[in-house]
């Protein structure tokens, strides 16, 4: 018992002197924690987010990432712009624009006046092409000698049988000049037009042909018509084409005219035409005899060479008036020299209207110092030369 109350004795002494020492300290803690803690910082000054006077955004717009710029040298040009990309509307296809820009081939036969014989090794610079007198820029250069497509197109009138006699001799010497790979077609023409062999590389079928004619059936002479009917003919053959037309140049009968044919020549493109005239011994015999009607017979031949004159130099072609048989083997060297041996030339016209006008052309030979082309032989002699080539074209029609 007095053991117990001790023990209480005691515990209240410690609680009395315990509490005030836990007094103490919870009146000192808050003081010794604020010794102890730092200061706090004053917070930066924060710019003025006011809405400037001129309507545009604040002075600050938040939080911004910047890309690091990267060294670029101050003399590098600015990137180009990009192409616009251009994306054609849903359910159109893609087309494509294509400019046709004209393109003109001449082809250009240079032979001695004496001789006939062509003249090789010329160069590109020896060449100006004049169309309607501006000087062109060729373009395109080479010599071309390569089989031919041709139609032999004969007079077969019963006018007088030096004409028929003529026409055969020319007609045999001309199908001696070919060569297996040559297409060459045969008409006879009076007062209609006949095929008589049609295009082949069997110069023996062209020799059966020319032997059968023997009796000519009329009198009159359609050649202008005979002659639109061969450039029609011709003129759905692709390439280069070869008329080798042998009459005595007169016509009697035909429907068109003279104007009419001539617009025919002019308008049919890659065709040449080489005319021989028929009746040269005949007439040189008959010239100046027979009176009134003599004379009139005398004029209606010279017309008709000139006929045959225009039709070939408007083409490029040659133009030959014999008298003898014997001429006709040098004839048509010639004119088969000139057929294979040539000077192509390409240009590309300085008038690009495609308005169907006719353009004249002419070519020149100069030197390398641009003075006419003069030509030697080897005694120093000058030789005189013909330059063979087109009068002109005809330009396309847009529509065409």
């Amino acid at each position: 018992m007095p053991t117990m109350r001790l023990y209480r004795f005691a515990r209240r002494r410690i609680s009395l002197i315990l509490l005030p020492l836990i007094l103490l300290a919870l009146v000192f803690a808050p003081l010794s924690r604020a010794q102890n803690t730092p200061p706090p910082q004053t917070p930066p000054p924060q710019p003025d987010q006011a809405t400037p006077d001129s309507g545009g955004p604040g002075a600050d717009s938040g939080v911004i990432a910047l890309p690091k710029k990267k060294d670029v040298p101050e003399d590098t040009p600015p990137p180009a712009p990009s192409q616009p990309k251009v994306k054609n509307p849903e359910g159109l296809s893609t087309y494509s624009l294509r400019i046709e820009v004209p393109e003109v081939t001449v082809d250009v036969g240079v032979t001695l006046e004496k001789t006939g014989q062509f003249v090789p090794g010329l160069k590109p610079g020896n060449f100006r092409v004049y169309e309607d007198g501006v000087l062109q820029k060729v373009t395109g250069f080479k010599r071309v000698e390569a089989p031919i497509t041709a139609l032999l197109l004969c007079e077969f009138a019963a006018n007088n049988y030096y004409f028929v006699y003529d026409m055969r001799n020319a007609a045999f010497a001309f199908a001696q000049q070919l060569r297996p790979q040559d297409y060459v077609a045969m008409m006879t023409f009076d007062m209609r037009t006949q095929i008589v062999s049609d295009f082949t590389q069997d110069k023996h079928q062209l020799y059966d042909a020319i032997n059968a004619m023997r009796v000519p059936g009329f009198n009159e002479r359609n050649l202008f018509d005979a002659l639109y009917e061969s450039l029609d003919r011709l003129n759905r053959i692709e390439g280069r084409k070869y008329i080798i037309l042998i009459a005595s140049g007169r016509d009697t009968f035909s429907k068109i005219t003279l104007d009419k044919i001539l617009q025919k020549v002019k308008a049919t493109p890659d065709v040449t035409i080489f005319a021989v005239s028929t009746g040269g011994a005949l007439r040189a015999v008959s010239e100046g005899r027979g009176g009134m009607s003599g004379s009139i017979r005398d004029m209606d031949y010279l017309q008709g060479d000139n006929q045959m004159k225009t039709f070939a130099k408007l083409t490029g072609g040659m133009w030959f008036a014999p008298r003898f048989a014997g001429e006709m083997p040098d004839i048509f060297s010639a004119i088969n020299a000139a057929i294979r041996s040539k000077y192509q030339l390409v240009y590309h016209p300085i008038n690009a209207k495609q308005d169907g006008t006719y353009r004249k052309l002419r070519v020149e030979l100069v030197d390398d110092e641009g003075q006419p082309l003069k030509m030697q032989d080897e005694k120093h002699k000058q030789l005189k030369y013909d330059i063979i080539a087109r009068d002109g074209y005809r330009a396309k029609q847009e529509v065409e």
